[in-house]
């Protein structure tokens, strides 16, 4: 069979082995890859946006901090199931708070500015729901955690 027809058909068989890992709730390495990536750009798109903000508040280097945690756990989590159940949920759970901490102290400070919670503060003051995505960050990988891991059934790291 020539080169240019296999691959198609090995693309395929990849595409219909990864519908059937999703589909079954074997999507476990994929998340935690995927969750250790969406850390790494939100917690780049949070530093410089705090960083913009000069970093008037201290509580803003706290999603600095915590976010970045995921990407090694994630990582972790890819090659072994134990750090997919233990410390990838631990950092996952912090982001989550941290988002949520974050949501409160974002709608505070739209509220302390002149003329309170109007259009004009919520365009212009510290974005309200961008910490909420720092948290959807965190739910990946709480999902992550509780999902069986993709691979063949005699792979040893499956469960």
């Amino acid at each position: 069979m020539p080169r240019s027809r296999r691959r198609p058909a090995a693309a395929a068989a990849l595409l219909g082995t990864a519908l059937h890992d999703v589909r079954t709730g074997r999507f476990e390495r994929t998340l935690a890859a995927l969750t250790a990536a969406g850390a790494t750009v939100t917690a780049g798109e949070i530093y410089l946006s705090h960083d913009g903000a000069s970093f008037g508040n201290k509580m803003m280097w706290w999603p600095v901090v915590v976010v970045p945690t995921a990407v090694p756990a994630g990582v972790a989590a890819v090659f072994s199931r134990r750090a997919a159940h233990t410390v990838l949920p631990l950092t996952s759970a912090a982001i989550v708070v941290n988002g949520l901490q974050g949501t409160y102290l974002h709608w505070r400070g739209i509220a302390q500015r002149p003329g309170g919670i109007t259009r004009y503060n919520l365009e212009g003051g510290p974005p309200p729901f961008a910490p909420l995505l720092a948290s959807l960050v965190g739910g990946m990988g709480l999902l992550a955690a509780v999902l069986r891991r993709e691979g063949r059934p005699s792979d040893p790291g499956r469960s």
